[in-house]
C-alpha cells in the first residue's frame, strides 16, 4: 500500500478570519494557535481604507474570502531582531493575555506576515532578513476561534498606518485582488463574521482621540463572535 501524504497547507491557510467559515467537522477540541493580523490603513478620497486580499479561488479551504494579512506565530518570531520595539501601550495591551516574549513575537509575526503576503516592508530589510518597525503598531482587539472548528486561532489584531510601510504591493500568489478597500467595498465581498466585527471595532478606534484610545476597554471575541471585555 502506498502512503498518502497529507495535503500541503497553503501559506494563507492560517489567516485568522477565514477559519470561521470552515465546516464544523472536528469532533474534538482543537487548541488555538497564537496568531497576529495587521490592519494597514490609509486615508482615501472617500474615507479610511484598509489593506485586504481575497484568498485564491483554487484554495480548497475558504476560497474567495476577504481577509487581512496575517497568520500564526512561528517559533523563530520569538528570537527575531527588530528595528524598534513595541510602544508601551501596545505592549501592555498584548501582555494582558500573553507573556512578554509572546507579546513581542506577535508584533514580529504581524510584520513578517505582512511582508510575506503583500511584499510591503514594515521596517527594514537587511538582505533577506526583515527587521520590523514594531513602534508603528497599535493594538485593536483579540479573537478566539470557536471550539470544534478544524483550525483555531488566538488572534491579535494590530494596526499600522500605510505610510509606515514601504515597497511594491505584490501578492504572494495566495491572495488575489490585494489592495486597499473602503469599508463599504469590503462589505460587498465574502467576509467572515469575525472580520466584519473587527472592521467595526477598527472604525470605532479611528473615531477616538489618543486619550480615549489609552483608556478604552479592551475586548475579545469568543464563541460565536461574542464581544466580551478582555480579562
Amino acid at each position: 500500500m502506498t502512503d498518502t501524504l497529507p495535503p500541503r497547507e497553503a501559506p494563507t491557510d492560517d489567516n485568522p478570519g477565514a477559519e470561521a467559515l470552515a465546516p464544523r467537522a472536528t469532533p474534538h477540541r482543537v487548541t488555538p494557535k497564537h496568531a497576529a493580523s495587521v490592519i494597514l490603513w490609509r486615508r482615501g478620497k472617500g474615507g479610511p481604507e484598509v489593506l485586504m486580499g481575497l484568498r485564491h479561488a483554487r484554495h480548497r479551504f475558504m476560497p474567495n474570502v476577504l481577509v487581512f494579512p496575517g497568520g500564526r506565530v512561528d517559533r523563530a518570531d520569538h528570537r527575531a531582531k527588530a528595528l524598534s520595539e513595541l510602544p508601551d501601550l501596545t505592549r501592555a495591551c498584548l501582555q494582558r493575555q500573553a507573556p512578554p516574549s509572546l507579546a513581542r513575537a506577535l508584533g514580529i509575526a504581524a510584520a513578517r506576515e505582512l511582508h510575506e503576503e503583500t511584499g510591503l516592508v514594515l521596517g527594514r530589510l537587511e538582505g533577506h532578513a526583515l527587521l520590523p518597525d514594531l513602534a508603528a503598531l497599535d493594538y485593536l482587539c483579540r479573537a478566539v476561534t470557536p471550539p470544534r472548528l478544524p483550525r483555531r486561532f488566538n488572534a491579535r489584531f494590530l494596526i499600522a498606518p500605510a505610510e509606515a510601510a514601504h515597497g511594491a504591493l505584490r501578492g504572494s500568489g495566495e491572495l488575489e485582488e490585494l489592495r486597499f478597500f473602503s469599508f463599504e467595498d469590503a462589505f460587498r465581498h465574502k467576509i467572515a463574521t469575525i472580520t466584519a466585527k473587527v472592521l467595526a471595532e477598527f472604525r470605532t478606534w479611528l473615531a477616538m482621540t489618543p486619550e480615549e484610545r489609552r483608556v478604552r476597554e479592551l475586548v475579545c471575541f469568543r464563541g460565536q463572535d461574542t464581544r466580551l471585555p478582555e480579562r
